[in-house]
């Protein structure tokens, strides 16, 4: 045993000195990673840990599934996803980090990879983020030191279909603050919301506190009916 631990050992000093040698020689993995001819940039629920939670990888697993031979990759849009609904300041501040890092992904892509389809997407929370990405407008309540800016026009070409999954709705943004989602002229043809039926955070129900049908889209088709929106606009 002692003999298979020097071995061990040994090589992975070797290994180790020829990483560090490769790592100062060549180029890192992600700067050679070629890209994708679809990726989805997926904004998580409330509360979810960092990725694309569970509806995201749904989604994200019925796109590849319906792809075809189509590279398909995944970019969790990065932002808290806090549920301090509460605090109003920080709500909007968690909602606008999430705005500003989907809206700059949107424009790395279009200029890095300007063949890529993308797909933008979210859930709850998350459906806000990737709602108020796509609007050409800030809303007045918004201090301008951290509103975003709209994005450039010329970027909306390059975003095949946007789908959202049990989007707030006017009235239980309302209860925190926060304005009613508006999707840009831009991008409007190309959205599609859905709403599970008992979902009362997306219905516009009076007093709509979160309900059991808000944790469904993964598992009763809603992923695959928004797949089948992204991939047929591809």
């Amino acid at each position: 045993m002692a003999a298979r631990r020097m071995v061990r050992g040994g090589v992975a000093a070797v290994l180790g000195a020829w990483a560090t040698l490769v790592g100062v020689v060549a180029p890192s993995a992600a700067a050679q990673a070629p890209c994708p001819d679809v990726e989805v940039i997926f904004a998580r629920g409330t509360g979810e840990a960092p990725g694309v939670g569970g509806v995201g990888q749904g989604f994200v697993d019925a796109v590849r599934a319906q792809a075809g031979p189509r590279t398909v990759g995944v970019y969790p849009v990065n932002y808290p996803a806090g549920s301090n609904f509460d605090q109003r300041a920080a709500f909007k501040a968690t909602v606008v980090d999430g705005i500003r890092d989907a809206g700059n992904r949107i424009q790395t892509m279009a200029a890095d990879c300007p063949d890529t389809r993308l797909v933008l997407g979210g859930f709850s929370q998350g459906a806000v983020v990737s709602g108020f990405a796509t609007s050409d407008v800030v809303p007045s309540d918004v201090p301008a030191e951290l509103a975003p800016r709209p994005l450039p026009p010329e970027v909306a070409d390059n975003v095949a279909a946007v789908v959202l999954f049990g989007t707030p709705s006017g009235e239980f943004l309302s209860r925190y603050g926060a304005p009613a989602i508006t999707i840009g002229p831009l991008y409007a043809d190309k959205t599609l919301e859905l709403c599970t039926p008992g979902d009362t955070i997306c219905s516009g129900a009076p007093d709509g506190g979160p309900t059991f049908a808000h944790a469904l889209y993964a598992v009763n088709g809603s992923v695959n009916e928004g797949a089948a929106y992204a991939v047929g606009r591809l």
